[in-house]
């Protein structure tokens, strides 16, 4: 599945590297983004009003469970299929996509880490999105530094049960999502990333509760909110892999994260470009439009080149993701850095380039510039990004 092409890609018939198939998908997708989500996104934005029904549909289009095996309802697509759908339906709303990306992370994290009963009890809901999924590592106290999390799982042997206690910070979907893959120490403190364990834990779970929804810069279109954990029991049957494996689950899951997030930076950036190239022709100063000053030629030639070369790497780190390829981590580190730098930028550029009416909310450009911005952030921030990528000049680490 490509992202949607520009429109000179499309008067082309698609894309250069993309398949047939994915060509066709991603006409499908941003046609989707284009009716479904792009006229609405403002107001959403607006109301803080969090499109549920919007993702039932895209559900119905096989955007549930993506890369999620064919078993039980699942996709069964490709890490590249996965950034080229997300970058398509953020050029509606990057918010939306983002927030189908997390949900497909859990998804996957259910499919490829538990047991056989798990898969069939959670993976056709979550497909079909009458059950959304969240993910939940970031603590108050341990952001980038994840291995230091604090929230504990204790086994209870008798019920066989594990009790949950901590609060999770930033948890997209809180208080929406019906399910919750949740990182918690089994091991003593101190045991780092070795102490760490995934669990699922189901909405309604007696002492499962939420903070209020934070107030935030942009994302607005989906609910963030602490998760709060008060003796929570979970059955150890609910628990993903073996004790002490949550953090391996936690990175591999970010690796996809990142490729997601980054694509989600795309979509954004590919429709500021679009936006702009509209708006500058349409714009007449000292007589003529203003898409005929070199200055602004020079600076839509920049844009595109920027979101091509973003694109370019995205692609070859998706492409190592699906392959197993050692290079992987380093890659999808690499590809979320840029993509994500460098879309933020395109869509500041953009309200540049619009100058005054940029600035309004009408336009859609401003929403562009404050959901893009926390991309740099979240699944790990850029500097953290850059530590990962200088593991490998440096010898310093795998």
């Amino acid at each position: 599945m490509s992202s949607t092409p520009p429109p000179s890609s499309q008067q082309a018939g698609g894309r250069f590297g993309l398949t047939e198939e994915q060509d066709d998908i991603a006409r499908m997708v941003r046609a989707f983004a284009d009716d479904e989500i792009a006229p609405h996104a403002i107001d959403w934005d607006e109301r803080e009003h969090f499109p549920r029904e919007v993702l039932v549909q895209a559900a119905g289009l096989g955007l549930g469970a993506i890369y999620t095996r064919e078993e039980h309802g699942g996709s069964g697509m490709s890490r590249m299929d996965a950034a080229l759908i997300f970058e398509a339906l953020a050029t509606g709303c990057p918010t939306v996509s983002a927030h189908l990306s997390i949900h497909n992370m859990a998804t996957w994290m259910v499919d490829a880490f538990g047991s056989d009963e798990l898969r069939a009890r959670y993976i056709p809901r979550l497909a079909a999105m009458n059950l959304l999924g969240a993910y939940c590592l970031t603590e108050p106290g341990a952001g980038s530094d994840a291995s230091s999390l604090q929230a504990r799982a204790t086994y209870d042997a008798a019920a066989d049960e594990y009790v949950l206690s901590g609060v999770k910070q930033f948890i997209s979907g809180a208080g929406a999502a019906g399910m919750y893959v949740v990182m918690a120490r089994t091991g003593e403190p101190g045991s780092g990333p070795r102490g760490i364990t995934a669990f699922v834990v189901d909405d309604g779970t007696p002492g499962l509760s939420f903070g209020k929804h934070e107030r935030k810069m942009g994302w607005r279109a989906q609910p963030t909110a602490q998760l709060l954990l008060d003796d929570v029991r979970v059955p150890a049957a609910n628990r993903l892999g073996d004790e002490g494996t949550g953090f391996r689950i936690a990175m591999a899951g970010l690796d996809g994260g990142r490729i997601n997030i980054g694509a989600c930076s795309l979509g954004g950036a590919q429709s500021a470009l679009e936006k702009s190239v509209q708006y500058t022709r349409e714009r007449e100063q000292f007589g003529a439009p203003i898409a005929e000053l070199q200055s602004v030629q020079f600076t839509l030639a920049d844009m595109a080149t920027d979101l091509e070369a973003a694109r370019a790497l995205l692609w070859r780190a998706a492409a190592a993701l699906d392959a197993g390829h050692p290079s992987k981590t380093r890659l999808c580190a690499m590809a979320k850095r840029t993509a994500t730098d460098l879309g933020f930028d395109i869509a500041d550029r953009a309200l540049q380039l619009h100058g005054g009416y940029g600035y309004l909310t009408e336009y859609g450009i401003e929403k562009l510039v404050r959901d893009l911005r926390v991309h740099r952030i979240l699944e790990g921030t850029n500097e953290v990004m850059r530590l990962i990528v200088a593991r490998d000049p440096l010898g310093t680490g795998a």
